[in-house]
């Protein structure tokens, strides 16, 4: 038996297969459907207090959220100068200011709280993308192998590509990021 037809068996520990796509439609609403539910995971793994600052942080940044503002203050301000209405809060409107004040600060609270859950989403979104680019990395790196490997069995004379027997080389991820780190270090020193 070839690795090709070994497969292990299921155990209650590893997922279902996912039934073979049979199109290219197929194929992406698989994917689709797998970056849903992970994104769904993501989102549900938060308390009430991560839910209810998703919320509101939503509805601040919505267009009814300005409108409300504006039609409050608008209010506010016109019952607190117009002449003979009782005015509760006088020009320079001291008790509207509080009440914004204290509002912004809850506000800002709420927004910082779903800016901090969206960023470990985010960082996790990007910890699977580099998982998977690494594991493509792995897999072109054996198919260059292997085909090397069957143009030489076969005597298929391939033309001298001296950058073929680097790309056949396994990538070090430590050594990318030591040059990424020189590159930057070197940009950082150069004066604009």
């Amino acid at each position: 038996m070839t690795e090709l037809e070994a497969s292990p068996k299921p155990n209650r520990d590893t997922p279902s297969p996912r039934p073979r796509p049979r199109t290219v439609e197929e194929l992406t609403a698989q994917n689709v459907a797998a970056i849903q539910q992970l994104e769904s995971a993501a989102l549900s793994h938060g308390g009430r207090m991560d839910a209810l600052a998703d919320k509101i942080a939503h509805f601040a940044g919505s267009t009814l959220f300005l409108a409300l503002h504006v039609g409050w203050f608008a209010l506010w301000i016109t019952i607190n100068v117009s002449p003979g209405i009782g005015h509760f809060d006088p020009y320079p409107f001291t008790f509207l200011t509080l009440v914004v004040s204290l509002e912004a600060i809850f506000l800002s609270s709420f927004i910082l709280i779903s800016q901090k859950r969206a960023a470990l989403i985010s960082e996790r979104r990007n910890q699977l993308d580099l998982q998977i680019n690494l594991l493509t990395e792995q897999e072109n790196t054996r198919m260059l192998t292997v085909l090397g490997a069957i143009a030489t069995k076969l005597g298929v004379t391939v033309a001298a590509d001296p950058s073929a027997e680097v790309l056949a080389q396994a990538t070090q991820p430590e050594k990318l990021v030591e040059q990424i780190d020189r590159a930057q270090r070197t940009t950082d020193a150069t004066p604009p």
